[in-house]
This record gives structure tokens, sequence and C-alpha cells, in this order.
């Protein structure tokens, strides 16, 4: 598989043959923009220039309680969750099961974006609390080889955040107060957020993209922009 490769930077064109779909308001608005562009994809190079390891002894899973909705969900995404519910159900608490019950799995939420239903006003409703730290149920019933779907694809690349527009998607950094301690533990082990999120980078794009990416990594260090 062939893929499309490029590093963007504000002294080129973006609205060229280079990258005709970039619209000239994303240009005003971020005057030093840098980018790496594969395929129809831009990832910002906070992706590539930061370090992460999820510490989940530290942030006790606060990704999955803390938020203003659910989790973003792709429409492919809810086939799956129908078909895993009646395995995973058993993990969460009356509660969550009676939640799912009268709401279902997933709502549009005030950005009009496909999230999975909440527990009152941030707890995802397919989260289990264990010893004060908050897991994914989907994720347990699959690392027990129960289910063949792991996660949302949102959940499993955080905290990566993808929005997609008409004719691109955009991946960027969300940097949040929750996962200071995934920082810090990444400081320690000194490993890059884009190399801690190889699994999910693969599922999403493929093993050709997250090669792409590499490759990009390592021309950057060349010109020492990295």
């Amino acid at each position: 598989m062939n893929v499309r490769r490029d590093i963007l930077d504000s002294t080129k064109n973006f609205t060229s043959s280079f990258f005709p779909f970039l619209s000239k308001n994303i240009i005003n608005d971020h005057k030093f923009l840098k980018l790496i562009q594969i395929d129809n994809t831009l990832i910002s190079l906070d992706i590539l220039e930061n370090v992460f390891f999820c510490d989940l002894s530290k942030c006790f899973g606060a990704c999955c309680i803390d938020g203003e909705s659910g989790a973003p969900l792709e429409e492919s995404e809810l086939k799956e969750i129908e078909d895993c519910y009646p395995i995973i159900k058993k993990y969460l608490t009356k509660t969550n099961q009676e939640t799912v019950r009268e709401k279902g799995y997933s709502y549009i939420d005030s950005d009009g974006d496909l999230v999975t239903t909440l527990v009152g006003k941030d707890e995802c409703a397919f989260t289990i609390k264990e010893n004060g730290i908050t897991y994914c149920s989907f994720e347990r019933a699959f690392r027990k080889n129960e289910i063949g779907f792991h996660k949302p694809i949102s959940c499993h690349l955080y905290p990566i955040r993808i929005t997609k527009y008409k004719d691109f998607e955009a991946l960027n950094y969300d940097r949040q107060e929750n996962c200071i301690p995934g920082c810090e533990k990444g400081k320690q082990s000194m490993m890059p957020l884009y190399l801690f999120l190889k699994e999910p980078l693969v599922r999403k794009y493929g093993e050709a993209w997250f090669d792409a990416l590499c490759e990009s990594v390592e021309e950057l260090k060349e010109m020492k922009k990295l």
C-alpha cells in the first residue's frame, strides 16, 4: 500500500496542489502551523514532540468519567456495541444497566456528535469501577477474548483526538489536567506519544500509514525540527 506523505509548515502554500483541500481559514488561524500530511490526514507535531504513558494508578481512569459528553463514536461502532453488549453487560452495575436500557447505547450531544450514553452528567455508561479506578467494560471483555471489539476508537486513541472535516481528518493532542500523571510517566520512560498509541493508530489507519508517520519523524529529526 502506497501512502502520500509530506511535512507542512508556514513557509509553504497550503492551498496549492500540495494540499488542495486545506482551507485558507485554517492557515490564517494557525500562523505558524506545522503538520504532517499522510494521505487525507493531518497530524499535529504536538503528537510527535511530546511523551506520554498512561498511569492508571494516578489518574484513576478519569477520562472515562470526566467530560461534558460521552465518548465520540463512529457510526460503524454502534453495531459493534449492540452485538457486544449482552457479553459485557455482566461487568456493569445495575445502575449502568438500567441507564443503557432506558437511554440506549448512544445519543447526539450538544455539538451534534454521536457519543456513548452517560450515567448522570459525565460518566460513561460502559465503565467498571474497581478499587477506585475506572476501567472500560469493552476492553475488559476484549482482554479476556470474550469479544473482538477492543473499545471505541476515540477512547483507544486518547489523548489524541480526531476532528473530521469534509475532505480530511485532523489529529491533535488533547491536553487535559487529568492526564498530567501520564505526561510525568512519559518523561520517566521517554515514551513518545505516537509510539505509546501505536496500537490504536494502526487499528485506525493501518501499518503503512504508521510506517509513513515514523518516516516523517526521522525526517524531522534530520531537519532538526523535532
